[in-house]
């Protein structure tokens, strides 16, 4: 119990302290922040289906280091995790979200903790940036590129 709450402190406090701004329909960016807090809770819960419909169907993501991945299909057995491997914490931190009508951008940090198949466990964060796109009053993320690092 005191491990995930650790967790937030230490996201919180060690997240750059970087003011947010927040610009376009409050609707709108509250409704994005609850999707990438789903996309996290499908993470951390090794929900892959969950995780590949919070993309657009033609959505991309591009890991550092790596390919360009498109499509929900590929999506998902890139975010599919070797056996014996979890997720244990999984958090982002929008520092700019601009909402232009059914797009929006939304840049910032994660972090997040998992445990790998020995039983150890390793922190880990970086900075990211999205493009949302809002389809059928759903907002989706149609390009998803991060990198390790502050």
């Amino acid at each position: 119990m005191i491990r995930p709450f650790v967790f937030l402190f230490t996201s919180l406090v060690t997240m750059p302290g970087v003011a947010q701004q927040f610009t376009g329909d409050q609707a709108d960016i509250e409704a994005i922040r609850r999707a990438a807090t789903a996309f996290s809770e499908a993470y951390v819960n090794a929900d892959y289906e969950r995780m590949a419909n919070a993309y657009t169907e033609n959505g991309h993501i591009l890991p550092g280091g790596s390919p360009i991945v498109t499509g929900r299909e590929a999506i998902v057995k890139r975010w599919r995790l070797p056996e014996g491997v979890k997720i244990l914490e999984h958090a982002t931190e929008s520092v700019e979200l601009k909402v232009l009508d059914d797009y929006a951008y939304d840049l910032g940090y994660y972090r997040g903790r998992t445990r790998r198949p020995d039983g150890s466990e390793a922190e880990w964060g970086g900075k990211y940036v999205i493009v949302w796109r809002k389809l059928d009053g759903e907002w989706l993320m149609h390009v998803d590129m991060w990198n390790s690092g502050e």
